[in-house]
């Protein structure tokens, strides 16, 4: 933690020193010289650099935490005869062990065929135990920051039908004893179904028979990795045609904030302007989301009194701030060029995934045989769309 904390501190002092840089060298016009550009633009790329160094040992911090976890807690309490009953199901160790014994061995013996009965996938493969549901969640926020800002709802089946009030009611002067008008909200309704995502993770014959091998470890990750990338991708840019509606979608994601005067450049007032077409109640929990190539863009505007809009995080935990709003980036939102819309501002909150209960892996024995490999289906059905537009808008260039 030492060392993060000493890399945000040399984060903030090299941003300090640029800015102070840029407002020295500038001339009469504004500019910089050619040798001065590439003086900033060398300090600007270090505090990039040092600001991905931070997120990667967070990141890492808090795998080496998970991982530090006792399996198990410790009895503390004196044993009962009325105690809780035994987990089933897939919550079972019973299920849990059957299902991994499944995933090392070739060929599932019949008594752990009868342990997964209650975990069988219509395409073969078996749903995952729920404690391992849990850490593959968190594989996919690890990687997906979308999920770190979204609600989640977990669904059973089918579609999920949710009631999104379309207008809403208002108060009228009445003369005494005069009748009052009837004005009540109405509703429409925001359906959210299950897209199915697959991936397929391969593993040597060697490294798999090796006792030592963590395969639920592995799996995880390269669970989280592939399928948290293609997740984010679709819950920004998706187009809800076999798969989640994004939020910069033309159908069903934001609603236009700005449109900036020109096609690939952005002014401190046009962002001014994005902040306030956002409601007041919205602004509470705003955050912006936009490409890394974006951020570098606007890290030299300022404000009226002089102030830079963009501020780095000097505290752990804490992101970067734009207008005191916190930053997220991603690398599947557009960047800048004619007619892209290049930045979000709202209440992601708005923004509902629902998760489909039961992802489901497959053990391929043939398909890979040729190579010494085993193959490993993964699966998982989920869907995401933004239930209110007015809680999320954003910045379009010029056309």
């Amino acid at each position: 933690m030492s060392k993060i904390i000493e890399l945000r501190e040399k984060r903030a002092k090299v941003w300090e020193q640029a800015k102070a840089f840029l407002d020295e060298k500038r001339g009469e016009d504004g500019l910089l010289s050619a040798e001065d550009t590439k003086t900033y633009e060398k300090m600007e790329a270090e505090v990039v650099s040092l600001g991905k160094e931070v997120e990667r040992l967070e990141r890492q911090a808090a795998i080496d935490l998970e991982l530090s976890r006792p399996t198990s807690q410790a009895l503390t309490g004196r044993p009962t005869t009325g105690g809780e009953e035994d987990k089933t199901g897939r919550a079972s160790g019973e299920y849990e062990k059957a299902f991994w014994n499944a995933m090392r061995r070739p060929v599932v013996n019949e008594s752990d065929r009868q342990s997964l009965t209650v975990g069988t996938d219509s395409e073969g493969g078996y749903l995952v135990p729920d404690e391992f549901e849990r850490i593959l969640i968190e594989a996919l926020e690890e990687e997906n920051i979308m999920r770190t800002l979204a609600k989640i709802i977990k669904t059973s089946s089918g579609d999920r039908k949710i009631p999104v009030v379309a207008s809403k009611g208002s108060a009228t002067w009445v003369d005494e004893e005069g009748p009052i008008l009837e004005s009540g909200d109405t509703f429409t309704q925001v359906s959210i179904g299950a897209f199915k995502l697959a991936t397929m993770i391969k593993v040597s014959e060697e490294l798999l028979n090796d006792s030592v091998f963590d395969l639920s470890s592995y799996i995880a990750k390269e669970f989280g990795r592939r399928i948290g990338a293609k997740e984010e991708e679709a819950f920004f840019i998706g187009d809800g045609e076999g798969k989640p509606t994004g939020i910069f979608n033309g159908s069903g994601g934001a609603e236009l904030g700005v449109t900036a005067v020109k096609a690939t450049e952005i002014t401190a007032d046009e962002l001014l302007d994005l902040f306030y077409s956002l409601k007041a109640p919205y602004r509470k929990k705003a955050v912006f989301v936009m490409n890394d190539a974006t951020v570098k863009a606007i890290r030299k505007l300022k404000d009226g009194t002089g102030q830079y809009l963009w501020q780095p995080s000097i505290t752990a935990g804490e992101p970067d701030t734009l207008l005191n709003r916190p930053v997220k980036t991603s690398a599947y939102i557009p960047t800048l060029e004619a007619a892209a819309k290049v930045i979000a501002f709202g209440d992601f909150g708005y923004y509902w995934i629902a998760d489909r209960q039961g992802r489901a892996f497959q053990r391929l024995n043939e398909l890979y045989a040729v190579t010494g490999q085993i193959g490993f289906k993964a699966t998982q059905r989920v869907d995401g769309k933004l239930i209110l537009a007015e809680a999320v808008k954003f910045l379009q260039m010029k056309a």
